[in-house]
């Protein structure tokens, strides 16, 4: 047992029968596909939640898969505005950077290329404590 598809000797995607998309047709498509956090992307951002949950700073998110962005917020209580929303935006990508990390009143906090800096945000100083 393999995790093969069943195809006939000779087909496959560089048979004859692979399917070429009209990149024209497909941008100006009514309903064109969600943008979406990559698996690794997502791995990051929970490997954050997950910390801050343990230290009772965060208690829900919600997931938003838009047209444009992906977005990520973080909810003290789930009834309120969302403390921080990490956001995806590929449009943004060869300028400014993809991603960004926005606090509630909208401000943002910091932006880059790569998801890991971006949420170096929520890593804490440590502070000097004479004893």
């Amino acid at each position: 047992m393999t995790d093969q598809p069943d195809l006939p000797r000779g087909e496959g995607a560089s048979g004859s029968d692979a399917v070429v998309v009209d990149l024209k047709a497909y941008k100006s498509a009514k309903d064109p596909l969600p943008i979406t956090f990559h698996r690794r992307e997502l791995d990051q951002i929970l490997w954050v939640y997950g910390r801050m949950v343990g230290e009772g700073e965060w208690r829900d998110y919600a997931l938003d898969h838009l047209r444009d962005k992906a977005v990520f917020s973080v909810f003290k209580r789930a009834g309120e505005l969302p403390l921080y929303r990490i956001e995806k935006c590929p449009r943004l990508a060869a300028k400014q950077g993809a991603f960004s990390v926005v606090n509630t009143h909208g401000m943002i906090l910091k932006r880059g290329h790569e998801l890991a800096p971006v949420l170096k945000v929520f890593d804490k100083l440590l502070k000097v404590v004479k004893g």
